[in-house]
Parts: structure tokens; C-alpha cells; sequence
């Protein structure tokens, strides 16, 4: 395999995480990685299969196709496996097409034709297969001492060795406190006494892969085929106008082996990307809903007396507490008052929010008295990622 080969299958390799991964299957973001990894393998093998047979009349234009290649899709891959305007110096001619059928000018930006997921550490425990000087290791990654962050502080982390059986070598993973660093004279001190795995580079590797699979900027794309295809049509037109010289027939029908070899990798990118967009579009179902409702909006006495003799109402005080409510010497009893046309809610205490959540066998009784409960509702609270949530909101 020739160093242009190497380069541009090292770009599919970035792209679906080439390394085994496993982990707990809980995370939906592990088991992504897994299958990522599994399709890599399966396209590997196949695309190279292909390209030896439609290169086989050309075997001296090998090592330009993959220069183009790797020209082309480093310019729209990124590491994380996103494919959008990743690499956009001016001397690569790259631009975005603004004139359209229905209209003469679209405003472009860099990312209209994705969909954004999320920008995130995941630390999960993780195992890699890692192969050195023909010895397979399986290197762990244990987080179960990573505390959890507050809010967006910028930690480091560090590794400790922890366990070493035979092939199997364990790293704690943790935040550095107090500038504490990785010991990596210490770990290469108990590898050489081990006989083990004595490479630093291969350590600082090991290291980078953890944390590579770990850091994540990721997007979707929409419509990934239709956009890799245009844009290939359009380097392929530039290169064409600016860059060849030579159109004779058996040049003609390199550049359409190219041509085909690209649509090839980029139907094989493409079917992986539109599963994505299927799952991300996929409506989510709602885990939990709760409603917040003013005890004024209740206009029930025999269910106010319901609520404040319901057994979980001392939650809901400790809440009101918390919330800074109520004082700390309040008294439900005061809640409803009795004159002579009997019982009737305080005034001072009219607005207290009772959550359903407290009070979900009696939840039904409660959004029974709103004949139109969605017009009813002041606001929504909605705990989820930003696409779901306003496409939930969306006038049904």
C-alpha cells in the first residue's frame, strides 16, 4: 500500500473510529463507536476490492487517484466523523453554490446543512484492542473515580495504572488536581519490569484514543450524498478546467474511474450518515411529564383538602421551603379558611404551586377541571436536547 493510499484510507479510518471499542452498552454513544467500527471493516475490505478491479487497466494511475482522493474528502471530513466544510484554505477553490432555481441568492453558512448533536466529554469505561510489535493487548480505561465536573470547569485528566494480567493492563482515569500529572516514567518503569509494552509513543497512543473517542463535536448531515456529490462535481469540473492539460481517451477514462470510485465511498459514507438522520428524526418518546398548577387554578376545595391531606404533601412543602415559599413555621391548615360560606383558599397562600409529580394519583382529577389544558398552560419546562424539544413544542 503506497503512502497516498495510506493517507486517504487513514481519513476513512478517522471518520468510523477504526479501533475495537468496548464498553457499557448503556451508552448509546459506545455502542455507535462499535458500530462505526464494524462498518469501517466491512467497507474496507469491499472498497478495496473495487477499486483493484476498476484500476486494473490503469495500475499506473493508482497512487494519483488516491492523491485526489485524499485531495477531495480531507477537505470534508472531519476527525469526529462529521461531514460538512471541515478544511477550507482559499487556495483549495472551495465554495459553496448561492444561486438557486427559486431564488437568485441563498445565505450560506458553514453548517445550514446539518444537524447539530452535541459538544461533549463522554467518560465511560472503555476497553481497546491495541496490537504492538504483533502482540495484541487489551488496554481498560476505568472512570468510576471521575467525579463529575461542576458546571463547564476545564479539568485535565490523568491516568494511573492500576492493574497488570498478563495482557490486560488497567488505567484509572481521573481530573488533575492541583496540577497532579500522568506518572509516565512511573508506568514505563513497571512495563520494562513486566517485560511488557515498553513503547512511550505507543503509550501517549493508547492515551490519545481514550480521549479521542471520548471528545466529541458532532453533527449529521441532512442529505450527506446529494452534498459530497455536488461538491465533487464541482472540484472535478475545477480540476478539469484549471489543472489537466492532457484529454486524450485514456486520461478521459481515469478521471471517470476517479469519478466512480468517489461516488463509490461516497454511497458507502452516505448510507451510514442517512441512518443517523433516521434515528435523530425519529420522534422520542416523552420518559416523565409533570404540571406545575397554582392552587388558585384548582377551584375545587374537596380536592384542595384531597392534596394537603395526601401523604406526600410533606414533599411538597419541603420544596415550597426550599424555594424560599413558604416560611419555615408554616401551616398547611391555613391553606383553606372556613367562614360562613364555608371553606374557602387563603389568599395568602392562593398561589402556591402544587407539581403533580408529588401527586400522580391524583393527577387525572387535577387536569380534569381544564377543558382546554394546553391553552391553558402559562409555559413549558422541557428537559431535553434542543431539536427534540422544539419540535415537540410545535403547533401539533
Amino acid at each position: 500500500m503506497n503512502q497516498k493510499e495510506k493517507e486517504f484510507f487513514k481519513i476513512l479510518e478517522n471518520i468510523f473510529i477504526g479501533a475495537k471499542i468496548e464498553g457499557n452498552s448503556a451508552s448509546g454513544f459506545i455502542n455507535l463507536m462499535k458500530i462505526k467500527s464494524s462498518y469501517f471493516e466491512w467497507l474496507f475490505e469491499d472498497l478495496t476490492n473495487e477499486i483493484n478491479e476498476k484500476t486494473k487497466n490503469f495500475p499506473e494511475f493508482k497512487e494519483e487517484m488516491f492523491d485526489k482522493l485524499y485531495s477531495f474528502f480531507k477537505t470534508y471530513f472531519s476527525e469526529s466523523g462529521s461531514i460538512y466544510f471541515s478544511y477550507t484554505p482559499l487556495k483549495s477553490n472551495v465554495y459553496e453554490r448561492v444561486y438557486t432555481n427559486q431564488k437568485d441568492v441563498a445565505l450560506f453558512w458553514k453548517t445550514h446543512m446539518l444537524y447539530y448533536v452535541k459538544t461533549d466529554k463522554l467518560w465511560k469505561d472503555m476497553t481497546i484492542d491495541f496490537d504492538n510489535n504483533g502482540i495484541s493487548y487489551k488496554i481498560h480505561f476505568d472512570v468510576s473515580k471521575l467525579e463529575y465536573k461542576k458546571a463547564n470547569e476545564k479539568k485535565n485528566t490523568i491516568y494511573e495504572l492500576m492493574t497488570i494480567d498478563n495482557k490486560e493492563i488497567t488505567f484509572g482515569v481521573l481530573y488533575s488536581e492541583r496540577g497532579k500529572v500522568t506518572k509516565i516514567d512511573e508506568i514505563l518503569k513497571e512495563f520494562k519490569r513486566k517485560k511488557i509494552f515498553p513503547d512511550e509513543e505507543n503509550l501517549n497512543k493508547i492515551f490519545r484514543i481514550f480521549e479521542k473517542q471520548n471528545e466529541v463535536d458532532y453533527f449529521i448531515n441532512k442529505n450527506a450524498e446529494q452534498f459530497l456529490k455536488e461538491h465533487f462535481n464541482l472540484w472535478l469540473k475545477s480540476y478539469l478546467l484549471d489543472d489537466e492539460s492532457d484529454y486524450s481517451e485514456k486520461r478521459l477514462k481515469q478521471l471517470k474511474v476517479l469519478k466512480e470510485i468517489a461516488y463509490t465511498i461516497i454511497d458507502f459514507v452516505a448510507q451510514f450518515e442517512d441512518e443517523l438522520v433516521k434515528i435523530w428524526n425519529k420522534p422520542k418518546f416523552v420518559k416523565n411529564s409533570n404540571y406545575v398548577i397554582t392552587l388558585d387554578r384548582i377551584k375545587d376545595e374537596n380536592l384542595t383538602e384531597k392534596i394537603l391531606n395526601h401523604k406526600n404533601i410533606e414533599e411538597q412543602i419541603k420544596e415550597w421551603k426550599e424555594l424560599n415559599i413558604i416560611e419555615n413555621d408554616f401551616d398547611k391548615s391555613k391553606i383553606l379558611e372556613n367562614n360562613l360560606t364555608g371553606k374557602h383558599l387563603s389568599k395568602k397562600y392562593e398561589h402556591l404551586p402544587i407539581d403533580t409529580k408529588y401527586f400522580k394519583d391524583l393527577e387525572l382529577e387535577i387536569l380534569g377541571l381544564f377543558d382546554d389544558l394546553d391553552n391553558s398552560l402559562d409555559g413549558w419546562l422541557i428537559k431535553s436536547e434542543n431539536y427534540q424539544a422544539l419540535n415537540t413544542i410545535l403547533p401539533k
